[in-house]
């Protein structure tokens, strides 16, 4: 199934899609890259849909904190990779 995506006004990300089942939040940076979070609560993601810069609550409050893989990459063809 094909997320549902949200697009965002942000200079770092374009659009986020959330599966609160999964608690998995899938981030599509400007670059065109796009990773899964992991573990993500819906309180996280509605704050980060709140937040008056994206970036910046992304920065501070997901990215350190959890776990990601990379689903694509900014150019065609580059590897996956996980943390």
């Amino acid at each position: 199934m094909e997320p549902r995506w949200t697009h965002l006004t942000s200079s770092l990300l374009e659009a986020v899609a959330y599966d609160p089942a999964e608690r998995r939040l899938r981030i599509r940076f400007r670059s065109g890259a796009i990773y899964d979070y992991d573990g993500v609560p819906p309180v996280v993601y509605d704050e980060l849909l709140a937040a008056p810069s994206k970036g910046g609550y992304f920065s501070e409050y997901i990215r350190p904190e959890y776990s990601y893989r990379r689903v694509r990459g900014a150019e065609e063809g580059m590897p996956t990779t996980a943390r």
